[in-house]
């Protein structure tokens, strides 16, 4: 097990929902599994008027998010992990002189003996970002004289190229790039990793990852709920912009890449700005019309119940025309995946939540069984992201009795069936990676950018196009009919159950 310094974690915004719904919780848990430095504090700042106390029966004592785990604690557990916890106000505005802050962060720092080692995380509006990192350099917080330190920061990070590129600029006048950890969550599940292993520690993958084997790519992200109270964030931003720039990005990055010369973080991460810079980047409006659906949840029942539309939500405007699904079509230039779709979407108010990776192959060259009922299924790996995490190979098998009928079966792996081995949640994973300094995980500026390279030409059509249509699909349904369209010949998208193998195939019971 690889060692973790001895540090301080300081998180802006600690006051918020961030902090009791993610970020604690991923601490508790790497506290209960010894994870944790041998001398580590957490002090949590914001511009709420909080005691040390107040904050510890905020975010665990009364706790919603802990309070399942904490009754099955042994006593004196959760006063261990609590008496870590430490509140410095700022006051009324995050724009202030941080002495005080200084101040209470070397008198911890003796006192508990943690080191100069700080890790700022700002669970923070990204417009305090540069003015959070100023404040810091200002106050003389940033220097690694005594001790690293390294700045985590939350998404959105930009709302475009042009202000992605600003902040990039902006944070790298106080914080080098080695400093500084983008984090997405994406990335922390396990599912997602596995990506790279399914790829580059297979040989019965690797070889076909390419364009002589591989027919199409497909990923799916759905969302049951609809905008719930991020109303007013979402209806200036967008599922292209909230989901699908980046952890949708990162996802196809990693589907895309090149195999690293090995697994050092800027290894990979060198790989997967490639793959991001090899995306064919559409711009004439032809192109985009052809390859780009965008559509709305209106008011539906299901089950039962009536659902709102869009428009009708907390927040968004009554005449809105921001996305709720987005679906792009797009080619990747370069020599593996040279004239191979990927069929990317994302959405609110579908059938189930769930993300997955479908790799579909091409069918033989020369096919024996012609009149197999084989027609229109072809293989697949199924990479499911959640829930029901796990693969999924689907190959054809002989109906048993006379002639050569086909039917679909399953090979599967399910990361439920591993009982002996606790898979950490994605913040648990970040947050370990971060104090540990290992950033394979995080984004890079140029990875940002290149990313939002891909999209800015989408969103300005999106804005500015003559032939641009909204479609309206009722909640509860997998989007407008046709957005199976943009699939190539008589294709459809696969519509996912929440279980992995949702179509189980022949087989023989008795």
């Amino acid at each position: 097990m690889k060692k973790t310094d001895n540090q301080i974690l300081v998180i802006f915004g600690a006051s918020g929902d961030l902090t009791a719904r993610k970020l604690i919780p991923g601490l508790f848990n790497l506290y209960l599994a010894k994870q944790l430095p041998e001398k580590f504090i957490v002090l949590g700042t914001s511009r709420s008027d909080l005691t040390d106390e107040d904050f510890r029966k905020r975010v665990v004592y009364e706790s919603p998010y802990l309070k399942e785990k904490l009754g099955t604690q042994e006593n004196g557990r959760a006063e261990s992990f609590a008496n870590m916890l430490f509140y410095e106000d700022l006051g009324g505005d995050y724009d202030t002189d941080y002495s005080n802050l200084r101040k209470r962060v070397e008198t911890l720092k003796e006192e508990f003996n943690t080191s100069g080692n700080i890790i700022y995380y700002l669970s923070t509006p990204p417009r305090l970002y540069e003015t959070i990192a100023q404040n810091l350099a200002d106050a003389g917080m940033n220097t690694q004289n005594n001790g690293w330190k390294r700045l985590i920061v939350e998404k959105p990070f930009g709302y475009s190229l042009e202000t992605a590129k600003k902040l990039n600029k902006g944070l790298h006048q106080y914080f080098d790039e080695s400093q500084i950890y983008r984090i997405d969550h994406y990335l922390g599940k396990e599912t997602v990793q596995n990506l790279l292993v399914t790829r580059f520690s297979n040989s019965i993958f690797e070889p076909l990852w390419n364009r002589n084997y591989i027919k199409h790519v497909e990923i799916t992200n759905a969302e049951s709920v609809g905008v719930e109270k991020r109303g007013g964030y979402y209806d200036k931003s967008g599922a292209l912009r909230d989901m699908f720039q980046n952890h949708l990005l990162q996802i196809v990055s990693l589907v895309v890449m090149e195999p690293p010369i090995g697994d050092e973080p800027e290894e990979i991460r060198n790989e997967k700005v490639k793959a991001l810079k090899s995306l064919q980047i559409m711009k004439d409006h032809k192109t985009l019309y052809n390859n780009t659906v965008r559509a709305q949840y209106v008011a539906s029942e299901v089950h039962g119940e009536r659902v709102k539309g869009y428009r009708e939500e907390d927040g968004v405007e009554s005449d809105s025309i921001t996305e709720t699904y987005a679906a792009i079509k797009f080619y990747v230039n370069n020599w593996r995946w040279e004239g191979v779709p990927f069929y990317v979407r994302t959405a609110k108010r579908m059938p189930t939540k769930v993300t997955e990776v479908v790799v579909h192959f091409k069918s033989p060259h020369h096919q024996i069984f012609k009149d197999s009922g084989m027609n229109n299924k072809d293989n697949k790996l199924i990479i499911r992201i959640q829930p029901d995490e796990g693969i999924l190979v689907k190959f054809g098998v002989k109906v048993p009795g006379q002639g050569f009928k086909v039917e679909r079966a399953n090979l599967d792996f399910y990361y439920s069936s591993l009982t002996q081995t606790y898979v950490m949640e994605a913040y648990e994973r970040l947050l370990l990676d971060a104090m540990q300094g290992d950033a394979t995980l995080y984004a890079r500026a140029d990875e940002v950018e290149a990313a939002w390279e891909f999209v800015d030409p989408i969103l300005d059509y999106w804005k500015n196009g003559k032939d641009v249509r909204m479609y309206g699909y009722a909640a509860g349904v997998w989007g407008p009919e046709n957005a199976d369209d943009l699939i190539e010949g008589n294709g459809f998208w696969r519509n996912p159950g929440k279980n992995l193998a949702d179509d189980p195939g022949y087989c023989v019971i008795c």
